[in-house]
């Protein structure tokens, strides 16, 4: 079974583009669809549904998609621990932490360094996806913090936190805050920074994912801060992680859908096809699991 075809496979299913997958590549996208319908051969089954709305994963491909995650996971694995074996890893950890990053999550990453068989130091930068994602595939940084949104499909990827949003509209002055559903909201104007940070595709996905349409106010914000003030300021709406509201609100109130919390994530993504790969293999499993823990067992661990 020819290695390419399945992170093809993955990346049309992260990326859910073949287009994008194909870009992400560096291969022309014919070549990737080659690649994917091959593996669809030699599995004999549909791993992929094309639409006007994107790519989707047939009921096959829900079943086959995730193992073929977990195939490519041991498969770096093992290559990452081979090279820390034979070669010597720096110790220090290079990490790129997006604008969106807390404080928190940051002090979370440098005490879960330190905690490691091999205690590491972190040399830390923070930049807007953009740069950290050029960085990384540059080898100039060796994992990087983002919020979880599509790209950079050919490295590993891991959840390690999740924020609830929050909603933000000066024209609803009176509505305090209670938990308010998205559908509810969708009419405001939301203020919106640039793609590079996240929260904008966040906020785009999120709305068209609902078949709802994002009215957005005329300018445009620098950064999440420049959100915060201007929708204090009344220019219009906004939707932040709730940790990234500083400023006081009228109404300030928890984003549901069909009654559930609007989380964002927050992923480590990182390369393991270097002499650190199965250093940062164990660093984002522990800073996983510190972020999982109970509070109180947090605040007791040594």
């Amino acid at each position: 079974m020819n290695i390419e075809a399945l992170r093809y496979a993955q990346a049309v299913s992260r990326t859910k583009s073949f287009s994008a997958a194909a870009r992400a590549y560096g291969v022309t996208q014919p070549a990737l669809s080659n690649g994917v319908a091959r593996l669809e051969t030699e599995l004999g089954v549909k791993l992929f549904d094309r639409s006007p709305r994107g790519v989707s994963p047939t009921p096959h491909g829900v079943r086959i998609l995730p193992l073929i995650d977990r195939v490519l996971d041991g498969l770096d694995t093992l290559a990452a621990e081979s090279r820390r074996l034979g070669r010597p890893a720096s110790e220090t950890i290079r990490i790129g932490v997006s604008p969106l990053i807390g404080a928190d999550l940051v002090a979370r990453a440098f005490e879960t360094a330190r905690g490691m068989k091999r205690p590491r130091d972190l040399v830390l930068r923070e930049a807007d996806l953009d740069p950290l994602a050029l960085d990384l595939r540059a080898g100039r940084l060796d994992i990087v913090l983002v919020p979880a949104v599509p790209g950079m499909p050919t490295l590993r990827h891991r959840v390690i936190a999740r924020e609830p949003l929050v909603v933000i509209d000066p024209a609803a002055s009176r509505a305090g805050d209670s938990p308010v559903e998205l559908h509810a909201v969708a009419d405001a104007a939301y203020i919106l920074g640039p793609p590079t940070c996240g929260l904008t595709t966040f906020t785009t996905d999120l709305f068209h994912s609902h078949d709802l349409t994002l009215r957005t106010y005329p300018g445009e914000a620098a950064s999440f801060r420049a959100v915060d003030e201007w929708a204090a300021l009344g220019l219009g709406a906004a939707l932040l992680p709730r940790s990234k509201v500083t400023h006081e609100h009228a109404s300030c109130r928890p984003l549901l859908r069909a009654g559930t919390p609007v989380e964002i994530a927050y992923e480590a993504v990182w390369d393991c096809d270097t002499p650190l790969g199965a250093d940062l293999e164990e660093f984002v499993t522990a800073l996983t699991e510190a972020g999982e823990a109970p509070p109180a067992a947090r605040d007791t661990a040594p």
